[in-house]
């Protein structure tokens, strides 16, 4: 059974509008108050710490290990470690050799780069300046049917790997791969190669352990299957576990809230981002084991995390730990991950002349992703000036500056919050919203209009193409047009689609062969923000009703939002109602959406959105208040485009600002822990300029030299120096 494609359409927020939808004129706000994210449980994961053959034996070490392999630039194939990427406020704040052409577009000039806001060429090498921003610009900034002056499809994302393709891996000596590099065909100044920059911006890893999926298109999945991003998706995932001392086995496995587990194995195999092209896990492993964390790099002597396995002291920082990656992982995952010795089992590297693979590098991407989990869950920002400030009986912060009070109202009634909700500033967080709505539920709306929060991972709501379906925590704002990235409309690895959505409609006719993720069985229509199905004989345009054929829903009915609409429609209302030319009762969103973002620490995590094409938050503040650059087809109803004083009033405007700068934590801007970290060399373009790169390099000629930016060693107590705004970086 296969079912008919339908009408492009996005996601919305859940939505149920109480009363109407006009902005009130009264001092509590519209809808969500936000909330302070201290004290809020990070989602367990059921086996990982718990229970009685538990994954991880030692946290502290696990963790330990994870922050070593997130910093460590041997983990990349010529110098890339998880934290070129996610060094600034968890962001990347670099300026130079951060163009890509196109982002994931599907238009013709998505491998040709175009001219910038200040210069005809643009491309490899150059460096970005403030009067290229915004990457869309018009005649009027606040009307959107006035002429565009200025738009590039480029993306600002973050320099990587020279890419080639791999030969192999060097145990000791230098952390560069052996490669066949080349200049690249797309990335290049003249004929030398310069490093590859990905298609979409990278968003900060802080606060990220609260999505219930990460990437911009939610392809790392809640699920992690021991190997890769794609969860239970992947039939042949999984992992090698030791019986006894002569049986090991291969068996699935199945984590839960482990999307950071899930997003972490991709990078170090991405040929734009990390690594040659083919690379294993298992090589990187056979590369990594043997060696000293972080060999290569200074640790301080008062680290919050490696302090007790570094060499220094104060006054002399030293590279390296006093272990080795093998013992790390000994120490701190249970021994039958580890401990088989025969090496019969696993493969065998493509040159003859090396040993087969044992099980301790087989199940290396397991040890990656969890230890990296583990780390990333340490870096929760809750300590900003909107966190410690004491509340009124409204819970507004009464700490705060009249300004930023009165962003806190505009934040409010200009919609912001019913998208960026709850105490992470994000729908994405679905099991951390639905758990705080019991106990905080003015967080999640009034009186004047409430969310419908649940572990949902698929909505109902309303955008411009009538009542979709929808991804909860994805959307589209119409930064882009749909050519330009389709977002949550793509597919995976396998070529199955990435939208919970789509599944869901799967789901409804009884198709279980097209449902990939397990959780869509347990969406739940007397959750819904717009009734999907009714008991009742009269006709309908919007929902399902008995005379189109229905059924009470598959799910328990227990603590409904809406016990009234516990129906759904039956396998063949569905199929003929996709049969037809416009399915308007089964549409479901997905072309243009992307994962709401977090706004904690925005000051300090530009560039903004997916294709890094704002600079500051006064042109992210500008793009709301105009309702967006595009109008696409299923654009928030209601919800983009904030009120019109957004509009008219600079103040109101710079007010909206103030109070997302509240939103900063000074751990994070002066990097005191759990943001401290070792020191590392980072990428910063070549030498020369986007005319002109030198060749050179110590990787092949043909390739340009690397210029560096270098962040010292942190220890917990921080440095001097604050992290500024991306803006501040650009000439």
């Amino acid at each position: 059974m296969s079912l008919k494609p339908y009408p492009t359409s996005m996601l919305v927020l859940s939505i149920i509008a109480v009363t109407g939808m006009s902005t009130p004129a009264r001092s509590d706000g519209f809808g969500p108050m936000p909330i302070s994210l201290k004290n809020v449980p990070i989602p367990e994961v059921p086996g990982l710490l718990d229970g009685p053959e538990p994954i991880v034996v030692d946290k502290k070490v696990a963790i330990q290990l994870g922050k070593a392999l997130f910093w460590d630039s041997n983990v990349g194939s010529d110098g890339m470690a998880c934290a070129s990427c996610h060094f600034h406020a968890g962001a990347d704040s670099r300026v130079k050799n951060q163009l890509a052409p196109g982002g994931v577009s599907l238009s013709e000039t998505a491998s040709t780069f175009e001219a910038t806001g200040t210069d005809n060429s643009g491309g490899p090498n150059y460096t970005l300046k403030k009067d290229d921003f915004p990457f869309l610009q018009r005649s009027n900034d606040f009307d959107t049917t006035s002429p565009i002056t200025f738009q590039t499809d480029d993306v600002v994302s973050s320099s990587g790997t020279f890419s080639g393709d791999y030969i192999g891996e060097a145990p000791y000596g230098s952390g560069d791969d052996i490669c066949d590099r080349n200049a690249d065909a797309v990335f290049h100044v003249g004929a030398i190669g310069t490093r590859k920059v990905p298609p979409r911006n990278a968003p900060s890893v802080i606060n990220a352990v609260f999505n219930y999926r990460n990437f911009w298109d939610g392809r790392a999945n809640n699920v992690f299957n021991g190997n890769n991003p794609w969860g239970d998706r992947d039939p042949d995932a999984g992992v090698w576990i030791s019986t006894n001392r002569t049986t090991v086995k291969k068996q699935r496995l199945h984590l839960i809230n482990s999307s950071l587990a899930s997003v972490a194995t991709a990078p170090p195999l991405n040929d734009s981002e990390m690594s040659c092209r083919q690379r294993t896990f298992k090589s990187l492993a056979r590369k990594l084991l043997d060696r000293k964390p972080l060999e290569n790099q200074k640790v301080h002597y008062n680290d919050s995390v490696l302090t007790g396995l570094t060499f220094s002291t104060p006054g002399n920082l030293l590279s390296g730990l006093e272990t080795s990656y093998r013992m790390m992982i000994m120490e701190a995952f249970n021994r039958k991950y580890w401990s088989y010795a025969k090496r019969d089992n696993f493969g065998r590297p493509a040159d003859p002349n090396q040993p087969a693979y044992s099980q301790i590098e087989a199940n290396f991407p397991l040890f990656f992703g969890l230890a990296i989990q583990l780390y990333e869950s340490t870096l929760v920002s809750d300590d900003s000036p909107f966190d410690r400030s004491a509340r009124d009986a409204q819970g507004v912060p009464v700490d705060l500056t009249e300004a930023e009070r009165r962003g806190l109202e505009q934040f409010r009634n200009g919609h912001c919050a019913m998208c960026h909700v709850g105490p992470t500033f994000t729908s994405a967080t679905v099991a951390t919203n639905a758990l705080l709505v019991k106990t905080h539920p003015e967080a999640f709306g009034n009186e004047i209009i409430s969310l419908a929060t649940s572990n949902n991972v698929v909505g109902r709501s309303l955008s411009l193409a009538g009542r979709t379906l929808s991804d909860t925590g994805f959307t589209s704002t119409g930064v882009t047009p749909l050519d330009g990235d389709i977002g949550l409309g793509g597919v995976d690895t396998f070529g199955k689609p990435l939208s919970f959505s789509l599944q869901y409609l799967q789901f409804l006719a009884a198709n279980d062969n097209g449902i990939y993720d397990g959780e869509v069985r347990n969406v739940r229509p007397c959750d819904f923000q717009q009734q999907l199905a009714a008991d009742t004989n009269k006709t309908s345009r919007k929902m399902f009703t008995a005379v189109d054929g229905v059924m009470p829903q598959a799910q328990a009915t227990d603590d409904c939002i809406q016990p009234n609409w516990a129906y759904q429609p039956t396998p063949a209302a569905i199929l003929t109602e996709l049969s037809k030319a416009d399915a308007g009762k089964a549409l479901a969103v997905m072309e243009g959406a992307f994962k709401i973002p977090g706004l904690r620490n925005i000051e300090l995590t530009g560039p903004y959105m997916h294709n890094g094409g704002m600079a500051n938050l006064e042109q992210v503040v500008t793009f709301y208040a105009r309702g967006g650059n595009f109008d696409t087809p299923g654009k928030d109803f209601g919800f983009v485009g904030g009120s019109g004083e957004l509009i008219t009033s600079a103040q109101a405007r710079a007010d909206l600002a103030a109070f997302l700068k509240t939103l900063t934590d000074d751990r994070v801007r002066y990097e005191k822990a759990p943001f401290d970290h070792p020191e590392i060399k980072i990428p910063h373009g070549h030498v020369g300029d986007h005319m002109t790169a030198f060749g050179g390099h110590q990787l092949s000629n043909q390739l340009a030299l690397d210029e560096f930016l270098i962040l010292d060693a942190v220890g917990a107590e921080g440095k001097p120096q604050p992290n500024l705004p991306f803006e501040d970086y650009l000439e």
